[in-house]
């Protein structure tokens, strides 16, 4: 007869989390590194007690928010390439209901997370308990059934038994590549205090393997075929080449066959900034470079990319008259994105066997990848050393606010200091091997064109649902991962006010992070989409009842924290700022104050977004036939 332990159900979870192991590479090692907690209503005398009995060698931290510690949780697995997670328990109610924007963010980036929101009781007795809403057509739905659909696996214990396969479905989701995602499993509050007879086998240790899937000979022959036929061919690195470390064969395909690179978000610091066949960010946010080499290529070879609206212009980047796609990724589904020739395989493997079988072939691309490269690095330099000017400045592409306006900006905040001026400073004092974080607004777009990450690993963009809110939390999370680096988060004042509250974590744990706040006193990426498409800035700006721009102290407030604070609103200060705060043990804040409308823009890409097509405003109706017109070369699937 099997042997059994008599354990309650969230001891029974916690036991089980402590037993999982990942097999990669051959090398094997714990599969979850710890949890994510803020004890409430429905979890603290379940998993709570469970957690203090014996968290095995689990790490525990105490979370502020529960969609930020959520985010530290998914940017700790993304920094991580998927290797590791954490879990993240919360009460039940708002405590839960607080976990579907961070869901939704790890799902669109398939970014493996366990969420344990504690859900009402099983047996209903008491019901309605606190923090449960009522709705007359069943008394089985709660506030957890909004996280199905962000959830990769989603599961509600009602019994003690049902753990058991519950967990180990969910592991085998988070585990598995081509389907990675948040996995949910909401326990019954009364149940996570229940005992039951459990088997002894169910935890011992488990061990998952993640295989790299080698491509079919089928598969490799049609994508040969396709390569040699193609005189301009084109590879956009995504994010899944990033995870299935794919550096060398795509620097060495490159290299033999001379064929360009583009990157996504995702899949920036996958290859060095330096490389000489490297372009940079493609599409919405692309460096000219990367988007004429798009528009000239006849076969686009995808490797682990989505092909989302910003990384295909909204399905205008590719001249899809002459173009045809061949995607390389783990996921079926994303293989068919573009009516491509799809190879469902790991990066890596099938990379390694088209270099070893396409030893003659060359592209006709030849020295036009330097010239384009020449040429997009030439721009950037001029944008390191754009300054302002009260009588003739004119902003980088930007030109919504008239130069009285900018001089008003520029009193009411006390700074001369363009955004793209900033960032490219950063770029140039920090060090090379520290990770920057960023997620929303206008300077993701900055990022990608500009900034040089030579290092693997050390950009790490949340730009699959560019949840504001996700830069901070983040960060924490990026530290858990790599405590020995330097982690950079890189946000604007409107995100910042978002969400901010993992820095006291960060703090509270000494564990170091660094947030480069740039205040333009606005949602400036919002008033750039506004008024790009014949709008007024609305909303966007934050100014006083009485139209005054608001200079917000976010130096003093994170000096409240704990935080070492600086303010830097000029090139000068802020290289002696970032200098100063590399000698810091504890975590860091430079506050500085930019001009608004002083980002990059354009670079031949274009974003399809939904316009009135009726408005008073002509500005808005001449938008309306733009897009019209525009949306006659976008392709449809």
């Amino acid at each position: 007869m099997a042997k059994t332990i008599r354990l309650t159900t969230a001891q029974a979870l916690v036991k089980f989390l402590n037993a999982q192991y990942l097999h990669a590479d051959g090398k094997e090692e714990p599969f979850v590194e710890g949890v994510f907690t803020i004890f409430g209503h429905g979890n603290v005398l379940g998993i709570g007690q469970a957690l203090e009995q014996d968290a095995g060698r689990l790490n525990v931290w105490q979370g502020k928010n529960e969609q930020g510690m959520a985010h530290a949780a998914m940017a700790f697995s993304k920094q991580m390439l998927r290797k590791k997670i954490y879990a993240v328990t919360t009460s039940v109610g708002p405590g839960a209901a607080n976990l579907v924007a961070a869901a939704g963010t790890a799902l669109a980036n398939n970014i493996p997370v366990l969420l344990l929101p504690a859900d009402t009781f099983a047996t209903r007795q008491p019901d309605p308990v606190l923090q449960q809403f009522e709705q007359e057509y069943s008394q089985a739905v709660t506030t957890n059934d909004a996280l199905k659909p962000v959830s990769r696996y989603w599961d509600r214990i009602t019994r003690p038994e049902q753990l058991m396969s519950s967990l180990i479905r969910a592991f085998e989701v988070m585990t598995d590549p081509g389907k990675a995602g948040p996995a949910t499993i909401c326990i019954a509050q009364d149940v996570e205090g229940e005992a039951y007879e459990y088997p002894e086998e169910f935890f011992r240790k488990r061990i998952h393997y993640l295989e790299r899937r080698k491509p079919t000979e089928r598969e490799i022959e049609g994508a040969l075929e396709r390569i040699r036929r193609s005189k301009r061919p084109l590879l956009v690195v995504g994010g899944g080449a990033k995870y299935s470390e794919a550096k060398e064969e795509l620097v060495a395909l490159s290299e033999q066959c001379g064929i360009p690179l583009v990157e996504t978000q995702a899949g920036k610091a996958t290859v060095a900034a330096d490389f000489a066949n490297n372009l940079g960010g493609l599409g919405v946010t692309g460096t000219l470079a990367a988007n004429k080499a798009a528009r000239e290529a006849d076969l686009v070879i995808g490797v682990g990319t989505r092909y989302t609206d910003f990384a295909t212009s909204s399905k205008t980047a590719f001249d899809f008259e002459h173009t045809t796609f061949l995607n390389i990724n783990v996921s079926r589904m994303q293989t068919y994105k573009l009516d491509a020739y799809q190879v469902v395989a790991d990066a890596k493997e099938t990379l390694s066997l088209l270099i070893s079988r396409l030893k003659t072939y060359r592209s006709a691309f030849g020295d036009r990848i330097a010239a384009l490269k020449e040429e997009w690095l030439a721009e950037r330099n001029r944008l390191k050393s754009v300054v302002f000017n009260r009588k003739t400045f004119v902003p980088e592409v930007k030109e919504h606010f008239s130069q009285e306006k900018l001089n008003e900006y520029a009193d009411a905040l006390g700074t001369e200091l363009p955004q793209t001026t900033a960032l490219l400073a950063i770029n140039e004092t920090i060090d090379e091997d520290s990770t920057i974080i960023c997620s929303s607004g206008s300077l993701p777009g900055d990022l990608q064109r500009l900034w040089h990450a030579n290092e693997p690993n050390t950009y790490h963009l949340e730009y699959g649902y560019s949840c504001m809110g996700y830069e901070i939390s983040g960060a924490l999370g990026i530290k858990l991962a790599e405590p020995e680096r330097e982690v950079y988060s890189i946000v604007g004042d409107g995100s910042f006010l978002m969400l901010h509250s993992e820095l006291i974590t960060a703090i509270q744990y000494n564990k170091k992070i660094n947030i480069l706040l740039f205040d333009n006193a606005g949602f400036g990426c919002i008033s750039n989409l506004q008024m790009d498409h014949g709008g007024g800035s609305y909303y966007c700006e934050f100014l006083t009842a009485d139209n005054q721009v608001m200079n917000i102290d976010y130096a003093k407030v994170a000096e409240g924290y704990g935080a070492k604070t600086y303010r830097a609103n000029t090139v000068e200060q802020l290289k002696a700022a970032l200098e100063d705060a590399k000698k810091q043990e504890t975590s860091t804040l430079i506050e500085m104050k930019v001009l608004p409308k002083t980002m990059t823009d354009g670079y031949e890409s274009w974003w399809n977004v939904g316009v009135a097509e009726v408005a008073a405003s002509q500005s808005i109706q001449d938008a309306y036939q733009a897009r019209q017109a525009k949306l006659k070369e976008a392709k449809h699937y």
